[in-house]
Order: C-alpha cells, then structure tokens, then sequence
C-alpha cells in the first residue's frame, strides 16, 4: 500500500512539474511584455511622439531592437485612442551576403504596409573610410539621408527609430569621451532641415528586455555585416564598461540616463546655456544694513 502511494505521488509531481514550469515561463513572458508596452507607451507620453492622424514610417534594419519596436508599437496601435499608420521601412545597403528574402518574408505574415529600399551604401563607405578607422559615422549618416528623403515621399510625419536606453547612455559617454560634447540621443527630434520629426519609442526599454523578447518571439534577426564585424568599435568599449558598472553598482545605468532628463545648466559651465556674465546679487537693502550692525 506505501509503494503505491509513493508511485502515486512521484506520478503526480512528474506530471506537475513541467505544467508548472510552462506556467512560470508565460508567466515571465506576459511581464517581459506588459513592461516593455508600459515603458514604450509611457515615452510616446512624455514626449507626445505620436499623435492623431500621424502616418509613421518604423525603420527595420533585420536587428532585434527595430524588430521589437514594430512589435510594440503594433501591439499598441491596436488598442490606442488615437489613431495612427505604420508603414515599414528597410534599406537594403548592398552589403555582401545580405539575405533579401528574409524581412519581406516576416512582412508579409505581418499583413503591414513596408518598402524595401535599395541603395548601395556599402560600396560608398567601404571606399570612402581608410582602413582600421570605423565605418560607422559615414554609414549613419547616408543611411539617415535616404531615409529622411523617403519619409517625406510617402508622407510620412515622423520617422521611428529603434534606439533604447542603453544606446543613449552610451551615446552620452561616446560624445564625452571622444567629442568633448555632453550630449546624446533625444527622445524626440527634430531634423536640422526642420523636415522630419524623429522618434525613439524605446528610449525608456533596456536592452536585455529586447533581447529577452527577440528570443521569445524568434525575430529572424540579420547581423551587420558593415560595422557588426570591425574589431575595437568606441562603442562597444564604452558599452563594456556600463555592463561592468551595472555588474558591480545595479542600477546606475538606469540612474545616468535619469540624469539625462535632469540637466541643471546653471551647474554646468556652458555659457549658451546659462548667463553667468550677468549674474548679480539680490539683497534686500534693510537686511544688509542688519548684518553689517551684527558684524560691527
């Protein structure tokens, strides 16, 4: 009678186990979704990134983060107040060994509206940069240009990009370090030529959130195979160090990018930002007079 009281209960708890783990997994799945939809949705607040109307072009590199903010910002047009278009956007740099069946593939199952442009970017960059310096200034900014130019052709009012929290912290490190510039990437920008207003939905999600969720959704992710594959990029120097401070002092990455929304320019010395020339004392005559009888 105990033998079979103990098969039954080893039966039951090998049947319960994975039932429970399954759980548990969905479970961590739905908060890794709800907490990326809230930080998302909570920056499109802050920053009034998108509005009634708007027709949104989401650029779509093939990486995880541009994959998870069409996801997101999908999930969300779905149910928001207002409304507005999503339209996907590729550039197809001519990069060797590119894999162009792949994101119109994942479109399509989408059901969205996207264009994939073609402009061989690759050959420009790979002969303009001398060799061992990065590519990825000049890569930027051609790629930046063909697709503000194409935002404005199909009427597009804001242009989305996929960087997020990590990107922008490093970015203020980058400008540091390497410009002398305290600076980063805006939430929210507007183009020098005043003819694209720029997005970053992401700008409140960490990076190993994405990563979690490109696993979890199995986004068909395409490596860089520009600047992906250079030795000793600045950034990917300025990137280990944050995950070791983060390692050693949790949180203090997310306590930099807090930083970045509190700038206190009179504590700072740029003299564009604040008056220092013209500062003057602000004394009531009475209470001078007062001090001066003290001291005497």
């Amino acid at each position: 009678m105990v033998a079979l009281q103990l098969q039954w209960r080893l039966l039951k708890q090998s049947h319960s186990e994975p039932s429970m783990s399954i759980r548990k997994n969905q479970l961590e799945a739905n908060k890794l979704q709800k907490r990326l939809r809230r930080n998302v949705g909570k920056a499109i607040a802050d920053y009034n990134m998108i509005e009634e109307g708007d027709r949104i072009m989401v650029c779509l590199s093939g990486g995880k983060d541009s994959y998870a903010m069409l996801d997101i910002l999908m999930n969300l047009q779905a149910s928001a107040p207002i409304k507005f278009e999503l339209v996907a956007v590729n550039l197809d740099q001519k990069q060797p060994g590119f894999p162009e069946h792949v994101l119109p593939a994942y479109l399509d199952g989408l059901g969205i509206e996207y264009h994939i442009l073609e402009k061989d970017t690759y050959s420009i960059v790979t002969s303009k940069v001398p060799e061992g310096k990065t590519y990825c200034s000049l890569c930027s900014r051609l790629r930046r240009g063909t697709l503000y130019g194409f935002a404005e052709q199909i009427g597009c009012t804001k242009v989305a990009l996929g960087h997020h929290r990590d990107d922008i912290v490093e970015t203020l490190f980058l400008n540091m370090f390497y410009q002398a510039k305290l600076k980063a990437m805006p939430p929210k920008l507007l183009s020098d030529d005043k003819k694209n207003i720029v997005i970053r939905p992401l700008a409140y999600c960490r990076e190993d959130d994405l990563v979690a969720l490109a696993e979890l959704k199995q986004f068909p992710i395409i490596p860089c195979n520009l600047c992906g594959s250079q030795d000793g990029l600045q950034r990917n120097v300025v990137k280990e160090m944050l995950v070791q401070w983060d390692r050693q002092f949790p949180g203090r990455v997310e306590s930099i990018f807090s930083a970045v929304q509190n700038v206190v320019p009179s504590q700072l010395a740029d003299t564009n930002l604040f008056d220092f020339e013209t500062l003057q004392l602000e004394r009531e005559e009475g209470l001078s007079a007062q001090i001066r009888a003290i001291n005497l």
